[in-house]
């Protein structure tokens, strides 16, 4: 299966609602990301199978590890990427499957470091999910606690806004119960509800959406637009165009790891849809 062939992007009436996204005014910088680059290192490669002759034991294992390296291959995950974001601007990221949406994002929250390059930021980027702290064997209401302390909320900020997280997150009694009890929705919700609970200045959203319906949709715009009216940024990675169209104000399009487009939603998911269309139909001709 081709790059191509793995994309699932869609478009959802719902989506379309609502009218066009305005970008709030401002002259002020909120990210510059000046020709960044990310190498990832993978080292050794797996082998599937031994002869019937080739048996090893552990010490022979141990032996013939320490007598050679294994093979380093450098996977180039994100080549040169340059742009600058104000403040009150939702901008939207898209590209096929593998593209590097998701390395950019990390890079930019300071989870990755760059091989090349700078990330500049006014205030702490807040990567939606705080995935490294919320631990499935607790319950939501002491991952709650937890997600938002490490979001810079104190205790009393963290109480106050309890309710408000949970109602969010649509959670109701299972807001008790161990987060290894949750479909993939709830958690993606409750990700959200806690991440924007911070209102930080700049918001990173990566594939959330694409789990929530219609309504949830309807309150993470809302809350996305609540965060650029406070003169924040607000980053969204998502395979669905409707999704993006709908709540950003514009959209940059990533493919092999380069910035290929940078600029009006409609148009840049238009040549992005005409990109797909003609990999496919190459890839199948190819087949």
């Amino acid at each position: 299966m081709t790059e191509a062939e793995e994309v699932d992007f869609e478009i959802d009436p719902e989506d379309l609602e609502g009218g066009p996204v305005v970008a709030a005014p401002s002259d002020h910088l909120s990210l510059l990301v000046n020709d960044l680059h990310v190498t990832y290192r993978v080292f050794g490669a797996k082998k599937v199978g031994h002869g019937p002759g080739d048996k090893q034991g552990p010490l022979q294992k141990l032996l013939r590890r320490g007598a050679r390296q294994p093979p380093v291959r450098e996977v180039k995950a994100v080549r040169g990427i340059t742009f600058a974001a104000k403040h009150g601007e939702s901008i939207g990221i898209i590209g096929v499957n593998g593209s590097g949406k998701s390395t950019l994002l990390r890079a930019i929250a300071g989870l990755i470091p760059p091989a090349a390059g700078t990330v500049h930021v006014a205030s702490s980027p807040s990567l939606l999910g705080v995935n490294a702290v919320l631990m499935k064997d607790l319950t939501g209401e002491r991952n709650i606690m937890i997600g938002a302390l490490a979001l810079g909320l104190t205790t009393k900020e963290v109480e106050e806004r309890y309710q408000e997280i949970v109602d969010f997150a649509d959670l109701g009694d299972f807001v008790n119960l161990p987060m290894k009890a949750y479909s993939s929705g709830m958690g993606a919700r409750l990700r959200f509800a806690i991440s924007a609970s911070a209102v930080p200045d700049i918001l990173m959203i990566d594939e959330a959406l694409a789990t929530g319906d219609a309504a949830f949709r309807a309150k993470s715009k809302a809350k996305m637009d609540s965060v650029r009216e406070s003169a924040g940024t607000v980053f969204l990675v998502s395979h669905s165009l409707g999704t993006i169209q709908n709540m950003c104000s514009r959209v940059l399009w990533v493919h092999e790891g380069k910035l290929v487009m940078d600029g009006d939603p409609e148009e840049v998911c238009g040549r992005y849809k005409q990109f797909v269309a003609e990999s496919k139909k190459a890839a199948k001709a190819k087949s």
